[in-house]
């Protein structure tokens, strides 16, 4: 059996074998590419679409109004302070009641009042703040740890009966895996896939969900000092999984919180829903003052391994596994000089109203009946379509000026006067220091770390999550950020970007920036 992919093997395509996999011309033959073979998203250096620029460039000018109402208030404000002082302020009004036009300073000066209460207005009335305390990537229970081996006998056990049975497994485990960018030594499955004295049943979910949920919670907690009373709001997302009574209550029940906390419970919304859960938490804090807000993120295994005989909604066993990741929000002032990051942005795009972008990942039926989660093969150039609309409605917030000026004289030159050129691609390296990338995949990461033109040690920390977690979906891009600050490698005023890919079809980004030096050691990357 050939050795699937080495922890420092970073590279696309096959790990060992010369010869091309599925070159049989079975089904498997159709299917492995989407896995096996250098992924391409579409070329960034096609023309963008201009309206998204403007979406851009419309927040950056809502914010440039306010700074620039708010310096000249102020510089306002000091003038007439030096004018008074030097007794201009009195001469003025001598010489306004000797010419008769006193109505008119007192005029000038209600204006002037009505200025300065209305700077007083936008500082009580601004967006508060939102900070990122401290957070929390789960270590699964050793015992749940399963390698290669292991692997390979569970695929036997669950596939029992199948008339194809061999030729799944070798798919999976001799094709699948070996391209897939995950360790032999042994990711996280439950007990109720690997003991095969159970099945996937509603009991075994619950059960899965309650030991990453309250462990991940009780860890925060001890990490931040507060109590479960502390907690104002709670949002757990977990897209496969929806029980009743929700995951939410499950978490309330369990830490005995307040009655008057506000539960969100979001599912279906895949592997972006971490980002999605923080845009939720941060308009919240915006809303209610003085608040923390705790945010979990994970996936349920148990009832989402596919037993099915279709390759193609196979793949999703080899990739996804046990984690999970816990955040706590909060917009209180006085947690600024204790938090570890402050969030600058989210961006969410959308494209569920294209027919393809909505179907590319499913879940569904197959003709036996066997619930799986389908990915088509236009999935990664959905996907890249995805991250253009994205990076082009983040660009304008985030770049520095001198990347904003290269692409917008690129862009009227080409717009406006119609010269032929190619289109300029920011260096996005230039507003980012960390990049958190979501872990789909190897062929994912391969695939954005090429269109972004990123360095190997850029890309390294998503490239450890898939090798020691697998895909943990919403949770992957907190495992990535979780061993940057483990490595030491997370230092003041950095900015960090967590960006995701969900079904629907999603691509969110969340940007955050370092208050402090964060070299905090992380149990799950304490050898891992």
């Amino acid at each position: 059996m050939a050795s699937p992919a080495g922890q420092n093997d970073y590279s696309s395509g096959s790990d060992s074998e010369q010869s091309s996999p599925g070159s049989d011309g079975s089904f498997g033959s159709r299917i492995l590419p989407l896995v096996s073979r250098r992924l391409s998203l579409p070329d960034f250096r096609a023309d963008v679409g201009v309206k998204y620029v403007k979406v851009g460039y419309r927040i950056v000018c809502r914010n440039t109004l306010a700074f620039g109402i708010l310096v000249g208030l102020m510089a306002i404000g000091a003038q007439l302070l030096s004018m008074a002082e030097s007794g201009e302020i009195s001469n003025l009004w001598k010489t306004a009641v000797q010419t008769q036009v006193q109505s008119s300073m007192v005029q000038t000066i209600g204006c002037s009042v009505a200025l300065a209460f209305g700077l007083a207005a936008y500082i009580f009335a601004r967006k508060s703040p939102v900070y990122l305390v401290d957070f929390s990537v789960l270590r699964p229970p050793e015992d749940w740890r399963v390698n290669i081996n292991k692997l390979e006998d569970i695929a036997n056990f669950r596939f029992r009966g199948h008339k194809r049975t061999e030729e799944l497994i070798d798919f999976m485990i001799r094709r699948i895996h070996k391209n897939a960018g995950v360790t032999s030594e042994g990711t996280y499955l439950p007990p109720g896939i690997t003991d095969f004295t159970q099945e996937a049943t509603m009991e075994n979910a619950r059960k899965e969900s309650e030991v990453v949920m309250f462990t991940l919670v009780e860890d925060l907690l001890k990490k931040t000092g507060l109590g479960p009373k502390d907690i104002d709001i709670l949002i757990v997302n977990c897209s496969l999984f929806n029980p009743t009574p929700s995951m939410t209550a499950m978490i309330v029940n369990k830490f005995k919180m307040r009655s008057n906390i506000q539960t969100y419970n979001l599912s279906g919304m895949g592997c972006s829903a971490g980002v999605i859960s923080v845009n939720l938490a941060k308009d919240l804090l915006q809303y209610h003052k003085n608040c923390n807000a705790l945010v979990v993120s994970f996936e349920n295994i148990t009832q989402n391994f596919y037993l099915g005989t279709q390759k193609s909604m196979i793949i999703p066993n080899m990739l996804f596994r046990v984690g999970g990741a816990a955040s706590l929000l909060s917009n209180k002032r006085k947690d600024f000089w204790r938090a570890k990051y402050q969030l600058l942005h989210v961006v969410r795009t959308h494209k569920g109203a294209d027919d393809a972008a909505y179907n590319c990942v499913f879940q569904q039926e197959d003709p036996d009946g066997v619930v799986g989660v389908k990915l088509d093969k236009s999935l990664m150039a959905i996907a890249g379509e995805a991250l253009k609309v994205n990076i082009t409605t983040l660009g304008p917030l985030v770049l520095p000026i001198s990347e904003q000026l290269k692409f917008f004289y690129n862009l009227v030159m080409r717009k406006t006067f119609k010269v032929k050129m190619k289109a300029y691609i920011p260096d996005f390296k230039k507003a980012f220091d960390h990049f958190c990338i979501h872990a789909g995949g190897r062929g994912v990461i391969d695939a954005l770390q090429d269109n972004l033109k990123l360095t190997d040690e850029l890309a390294r920390p998503s490239r450890k999550a898939l090798f020691h977690y697998g895909n943990t979906s919403s949770a992957s891009i907190w495992y990535e950020l979780a061993w940057s600050e483990n490595e030491g490698q997370v230092h003041y005023g950095d900015r960090v970007w967590q960006i995701a890919f969900g079904s629907g079809f999603k691509c969110n980004s969340a940007v955050w920036q370092a208050l402090r030096t964060v070299d905090t050691p992380h149990e799950a990357w304490v050898n891992p």
